[in-house]
């Protein structure tokens, strides 16, 4: 069964990874690792357009700087200076796409998604995707300007 379960995630990688979309995106302190790529499904132009309901795939290429057992991720909507928590499927990058431990001088591809509910405020926006080791330092850590919408 886990053995099907693994195979399903790794169609679904796939796929993201195909559709995916390279976006222009700002680090905001990555210490323990190097963005490469940030791909957002569907995101054709910025800021990226997300509707009220539906779920994006988020995919971040990284170069780790070091070594960590486990990985948390957290994302929050940058509004006026203030960061608001959006809530995502799944915090821990090792069940991400992210086989743990991670080693230094590696390359991994992080994929999650982020659902936009129907509750959000319709309104534009930098949403920052920070995936952190297990000494709480940015493995990366993205910057994205969207735009919540109907």
């Amino acid at each position: 069964m886990e053995l099907r379960c693994q195979v399903a995630f790794g169609f679904v990688l796939l796929a993201a990874l195909c559709a995916a979309q390279p976006v222009k995106f700002k680090d905001c302190g990555s210490t323990s690792g190097k963005i490469l790529i940030v791909d957002i499904t569907p995101c054709p132009s910025l800021p990226c357009i997300l509707r009220k309901g539906q779920s994006y795939a988020v995919n971040v290429t990284f170069a780790s700087k070091t070594s960590s057992q486990k990985t948390v991720a957290a994302v929050y909507g940058i509004m006026n200076g203030i960061a608001i928590p959006f809530n995502i499927p799944n915090a821990d990058g090792c069940q991400s796409g992210i086989q743990c431990p991670i080693q230094n001088n590696q390359n991994y591809h992080y994929l999650n998604y982020l659902p936009i509910k129907k509750e959000y405020p319709s309104i534009k926006l930098m949403v920052e995707w920070e995936l952190k080791d297990e000494l709480d330092r940015d493995l990366f850590c993205c910057r994205i300007p969207v735009q919540i919408s109907n």
